[in-house]
């Protein structure tokens, strides 16, 4: 598609540079993850499992037992999903109870809960239902607050904080209608002009945009005499003149999301509501995410024991053929997959969590695997239950009670779910994304081999430094304690999880040696690979979330919370995922990713559109991409701040 008159043109390469450009180029910390990558099982960094301090602990269970009460009896979830909107007291409910403070320090006015506690916060209020918990994330997460946290001038701190903390809803601007994950492409223009700047363009899918009072907002600065230029943050009035909500957008799941179309024409924002320097705004975004991507995982978290519960009750309550469902194997399987999926995504968040409080350690890769996973196995949990409910599963709560039934909402769980697998990162950009974290080491240290753009002096140095470096880190993936028996057997308890550990250590230097053959075959052609850059980076999702599994059980068993239960748990999830690991593992090397190649071009050329005959398309009229040319508003604004 051509880019349209006001939309950047540009090239892969240019698109790849911005996108480098803004990444964390340094690593200050040690990383479990990114050592895993590199065949170095660092257990030491998260065994023992770390621990936060007694007054956060204190701090949290009372305001968790607080969101309980409130949750059980202001939140009618039904009334959400069948209005399609979170009622205005509900909103003036949780402002009231500091919710919206959660992470915001309390001399600003917040809660100053832990990332372990915010966390917890919103599995559990996600589970009452996934519309407020999305709420609470946008405007934390990846909201005003966040942002200003790490890169905010203390006047910044001062003026917004507190509004964020009690009273205003917060919302985060990136998206465009023809701009997603390819951020050079940003066409929303921020022009200065005396100590202001002035907005124009146009923002989709602005999560809380609806109902926000404050907005963080990515545009991009033309580059001039005393301006640098570039995509860059600011912190922008939702009620400024010329800002219009044009549509509030509707979805298959989170009805109740306050999620629009915002248009800027001639908005004026103050030099001194710019977050970090002009051109900073890419880099800003993703460093918020570092942390902020954790809370999605967290509510899938809270899906999963929601699945788990129903689970159990009803394959307890239903028979079939003389006895419980549960007991027929086909859906026993099901059930132990729900059971040792939920304890292990819980325990890949606590520790992400508890590592991000501490601060010791650099979660990057951490919190992408998270996000990654939580999402993908949410959503293959919620349609486990949806089967094990049969055409329960399908039917809707409403319909459910009408019945005479109970009113459980297992569809919509699923349709609520599926979003996760998008947000803040579709799977495929996170594949690359951690993809690209994972293989940092080498691309250090022989990059300039396979870039084209550097001259043979560049290359024959890249050559003497990658020979120094492959030296000593090759023979280091040849052997190493997964292969003694003996090894890790403090983990040797009620039921014997070493081996899972040593299996851990195994195929982590074998993932190294996969991701080293791939670049000594692939070269430039690397990046290209997708598919394998994919299934490398599931496996090292596995592998993550073994780890975490096993020393959760061991700490649950250290502070004598159902550790017997909990080795059990992490033994079934273990050996669940050692059959995806082995399967993946065979993929890399034995799959279709060049045939799918051929065919898609097949396809994209018309070879096989005879294919398509004998249907009808009920697609309604009109362009695959809404025309979002800056210019004055032509719509109703339907922005409505809740106070």
């Amino acid at each position: 598609m051509s880019a349209t008159p006001h939309q950047p043109t540009v090239t892969e390469r240019e698109a790849r540079q911005v996108a480098e450009a803004a990444r964390e180029q340094d690593w200050r910390k040690p990383s479990f993850a990114k050592e895993l990558f590199l065949g170095r099982f660092r257990l030491d960094l998260i065994h023992p499992h770390p621990m936060p301090a007694e007054d956060d602990v204190q701090r949290g269970e009372e305001f968790l037992a607080k969101l309980r009460d409130f949750c059980e009896t202001k939140i009618d979830a039904a009334r959400i999903e069948r209005e399609a909107q979170i009622p205005d007291e509900v909103i003036d409910g949780l402002k009231d109870i500091g919710a919206l403070g959660m992470k915001i320090d309390t001399k600003y006015g917040g809660l100053g809960l832990t990332q372990v506690y915010y966390n917890k916060a919103l599995a559990l209020v996600g589970s009452a239902n996934p519309a407020i918990g999305a709420l609470l994330s946008a405007h934390q997460s990846i909201g005003v607050p966040q942002p200003l946290k790490l890169f905010g001038t203390q006047e910044q701190k001062d003026v917004f904080l507190p509004r964020c903390a009690r009273t205003d809803i917060s919302a985060f601007l990136l998206t465009e209608p023809d701009v997603g994950s390819d951020p050079a492409r940003l066409a929303t223009s921020a022009v200065p002009d005396g100590d202001e700047y002035v907005l124009d363009g146009v923002k989709l899918w602005t999560t809380n945009g609806v109902v926000a009072d404050l907005l963080v907002v990515m545009a991009r600065v033309p580059k001039s005499e005393g301006h640098k230029g570039g995509i860059t943050a600011f912190v922008v009035e939702a009620g400024s003149e010329g800002i219009t909500v044009e549509n509030r957008n509707a979805f298959m799941g989170l009805r109740g999301l306050e999620n629009g179309v915002t248009r800027f024409h001639q908005v004026r924002v103050p030099a001194a509501n710019r977050i970090g320097p002009e051109g900073a705004g890419l880099k800003i975004a993703l460093t918020t995410l570092n942390t902020g991507r954790l809370s999605l995982p967290a509510m899938c978290v809270g899906a999963g024991k929601w699945c788990l519960k129903i689970a159990r009750e009803w394959s307890a309550a239903r028979e079939q053929w003389g006895k419980p469902v549960a007991l027929h194997e086909a859906v026993g399987a099901k059930i132990s997959f729900i059971a040792a999926t939920t304890f292990a995504l819980e325990a890949v968040v606590d520790l992400s969590s508890q590592m991000a409080d501490e601060n010791r350690n650099d979660i990057r890769i951490e919190a992408a695997l998270a996000k990654l996973y939580g999402s993908e196995m949410g959503c293959l949990m919620a349609d486990e239950l949806v089967q094990i409910r049969g055409g329960r599963g399908f039917e809707t709560a409403e319909s459910l009670a009408a019945r005479g039934e109970r009113a459980v909402p297992a569809e919509q769980i699923l349709r609520d779910l599926r979003i996760n697998r998008i947000f803040e990162g579709s799977t495929e950009i996170m594949h690359l994304l951690i993809a690209r974290e994972a293989v940092d080491a080498h691309l250090s240290v022989a990059g300039d081999l396979i870039d084209p753009d550097k001259s043979l002096s560049d290359k024959a140095k890249a050559g003497a430094n990658a020979g120094v470096f492959y030296a000593k880190w090759l023979p280091k993936l040849v052997a190493g304690p997964g292969q003694l028996p003996r090894s890790y057997g403090e983990f040797n308890r009620h039921v014997d999880l070493s081996p899972h550990l040593r299996y851990v250590e195994r195929n982590a230097r074998k993932l190294a040696r996969s991701t080293f053959y791939a670049m000594s075959r692939w070269q430039g052609r690397m990046e290209t690979k997708q598919g394998f850059l994919g299934r490398i980076v599931d496996i090292g999702a596995e592998l993550f979330a073994m780890s975490a599994a096993c020393v959760r059980a061991e700490h649950l068993r250290l502070t004598g919370q159902h550790g017997r239960e909990a080795y059990q748990l992490a033994d079934a999830f273990c050996r669940q995922s050692r059959i995806r690991v082995d399967e993946l593992f065979g993929r890399l090397w034995s799959n279709t990713d060049d045939l799918d190649r051929k065919v898609v071009k097949g396809v994209l050329a018309g070879t096989y559109e005879w294919l398509e005959q004998g249907v009808i398309d009920p697609s309604g009229e009109g362009p695959w991409i809404a025309d979002a040319t800056p210019g004055p508003s032509r719509k109703e604004n339907v922005h409505r701040p809740i106070r």
